[in-house]
């Protein structure tokens, strides 16, 4: 089964080597094999086996596990993925769904895995392997908009019989351009460990205010298992009170998918040789290729474009033609609120390592994006990857465009910048040098919210995970009219006929 976890004996009890008594607490979940205890001596250096306790066994341990919802390709599409034991050769995937108290449909589901030889490197392809089970998907079509669905996962075995997950509920997704309430969460959380110090308190305010808000992004460094594969079932279990009811939508971050020798942008290890096919595999995205993990989604009078920060974005590449091409695809008049996200800080970032390199975000980001940002009106970037908190004023070309602070109105002449990157992670510490566009900092674990009160009111909100109130705010307030308005390297062109 693998190496999952250790610990030191004297973790919590300092006085170990002399009395020989410790308490240690470890989180057991379902991970499809038995689990043991083991004692060593001899540190990590010349382990010694002193004893090994008797298995702790699952009474199902093939059993349908950690749902995730996620939008389909269209608007009124969910889908649902889970992770179970069972194999198509021995026993068939399904989802049973509809409204409640009302007769169920059945739906297929799709079947995924990946192998130790998946893996680009170490310590993936080594003592970091577990193998992972199946990854199950099912396309559930034709939702109503605003209703509640219920749903539970099945697999149908070779003597007929059924085993059934227990039951899950969602909201279906608003209508494209339906003037309603609409609540975005930005930012999830990921397992704990030591490296995730922020993580549980993140995950525990999600859970709290579950009934507020419709829909999750979490873009990229999800579990952080650096070729660790058995955090995976570890993260999916710990966002399951979320990804099981709420759209959980995802993108691709460093730690997901570099690795050296393997096609991403960034030649470095961060993946721990995972190169990207667990997040591919265990997650699904409305993409056209898993591989190219950027996508569109709607919300509503949200119009998401999701790039990867991980894959080339500069002009004259095809992320960028995409970018373009989902930048343009809205209908603004419908969708007012255009936002574009990606892992790493492709905007502005007040963070010492980035401000050392001279130029306050990833080389080449804003040189090849801001023209596209501009000419679309893109309200809001949102970035990851810098573990802290950070808003800019409406800006382009490094000027601030409005002199506001916490209530916009009129022309879309600016986007604003987000770092939201302390949602799980140790915090990354910010520059003493004065970034004038820098409007609120904050080095504490957060998360963000908009909400969309209508097609002319935005309501922005970030909290601290600490304790889940609101330390920065602002309003967006505007008319279709200011959508349209020319701003500087935001204009349609215009003839002298009549």
């Amino acid at each position: 089964m693998g190496n999952l976890y250790y610990k030191f004996a004297n973790h919590s009890t300092a006085d170990y080597v002399n009395t020989g008594k410790a308490t240690l607490s470890f989180q057991i979940i379902n991970q499809r094999a038995d689990f043991s205890f083991a004692l060593f001596t001899g540190g990590l250096e010349n382990p010694k086996l002193v004893a090994v306790s008797d298995p702790i066994s699952f009474a199902n341990p093939k059993a349908p596990l950690y749902p995730r919802l996620a939008h389909g390709k269209a608007w009124d599409e969910m889908t649902v993925t889970w992770t179970s034991g069972y194999n198509i050769d021995e026993a068939t995937p399904l989802v049973e769904w509809g409204w409640k108290n009302h007769i169920k449909k059945i739906s297929p589901a799709g079947t995924l895995t990946f192998k130790r030889g998946s893996m680009c490197g170490a310590p993936a392809r080594t003592v970091g392997w577990r193998d992972p089970g199946f990854i199950h998907t099912s396309f559930l079509k034709d939702l109503w908009p605003n209703t509640i669905y219920e749903y539970r996962m099945g697999h149908i075995l070779k003597n007929g019989s059924t085993v059934w997950s227990k039951t899950y509920s969602f909201k279906s997704s608003p209508y494209p351009g339906q003037d309603s309430l609409q609540r975005v969460e930005r930012d999830g959380s990921n397992e704990y460990s030591s490296y995730q110090p922020g993580s549980l308190i993140t995950t525990d305010q999600l859970i709290n205010d579950l009934d507020n808000y419709d829909i999750v992004f979490h873009i990229g460094d999800l579990p952080y298992a650096n070729g660790f594969l058995s955090q995976w079932d570890q993260f999916t279990k710990q966002v399951e009170p979320i990804s099981s009811v709420k759209p959980y939508m995802i993108a691709s971050g460093n730690h997901e998918r570099d690795y050296h020798n393997s096609g991403s942008f960034y030649n470095t290890p961060d993946s721990g040789g995972e190169c990207g096919v667990p997040a591919e595999t265990m997650y699904y995205v409305p993409v056209e290729n898993r591989a190219k993990f950027w996508y569109s989604t709607d919300y509503g009078m949200f119009h998401f474009c999701i790039a990867d920060s991980e894959h080339n974005w500069r002009e004259g590449s095809e992320q960028y033609a995409w970018i373009e091409k989902c930048l343009a695809s809205v209908d603004r008049n419908k969708q007012p609120w255009l936002i574009f996200s990606a892992h790493r800080v492709l905007g502005y970032s007040s963070n010492d390592w980035l401000a050392n390199e001279g130029a306050f975000e990833e080389s080449m980001g804003r040189a090849h994006l801001q023209k596209l940002w501009q000419k679309y009106k893109a309200d809001i970037a949102f970035f990851r990857h810098v573990h802290n908190y950070e808003r800019t004023c409406p800006i382009y070309q490094n000027q601030c465009v409005n002199s506001e602070i916490s209530h916009y109105s009129g022309t879309v002449n600016g986007t604003i910048h987000f770092v939201v990157g302390g949602g799980w992670s140790h915090l990354s510490e910010f520059t003493t040098i004065n970034t004038f566009w820098s409007l609120y900092k904050d080095h504490d674990w957060g998360f963000v919210k908009l909400t969309a009160f209508n097609h002319s009111s935005l309501l922005f909100e970030y909290k601290k995970s600490a304790d889940g109130k609101v330390y920065d705010s602002f309003t967006i307030s505007r008319d279709y009219r200011d959508v349209l308005a020319c701003v500087h390297d935001g204009c349609e062109a215009t003839t002298l006929a009549t």
